[in-house]
């Protein structure tokens, strides 16, 4: 049973900074895909970043230059560095992993830029 868990979030001001980061557990082997997606409020669910097991990236138009994406294959982590947070990044984020052809969710942790 693979089982996401997640770390990081909450309130910052705008203009700051977090890090989220993901454990994938009851995985054998590096996972295909890993990332973080994010809901606000009425909105649908949209990827955030993703980063292959090879290291490749693909990001959110809006976040390119502020979020970085990185991952530990051997602890199967990935971690989101959120930089220069703006008010409409308040989601939700949700990581997620591709792992043997199946994607899992975690439960979800909140993130508010606020000031």
């Amino acid at each position: 049973q693979v089982r996401l868990v997640e770390s990081g979030g909450g309130l910052v001001q705008p203009g700051g900074s977090l890090r989220l980061s993901c454990v994938a557990a009851g995985t054998f082997g590096s996972a295909e895909l890993m990332g973080y997606y994010r809901q606000a409020p009425g909105k649908e669910r949209e990827l955030v970043a993703e980063i292959t097991s090879g290291g490749s990236p693909n990001y959110l138009d809006s976040v390119k230059g502020r979020f970085a994406i990185s991952r530990d294959n051997a602890r199967n982590r990935v971690y989101l560095q959120m930089n220069s947070l703006k008010p409409e990044d308040t989601a939700v984020y949700y990581c997620n992993t591709l792992y043997i052809g199946v994607k899992y969710w975690g439960p979800g942790t909140q993130v508010t830029v606020s000031s």
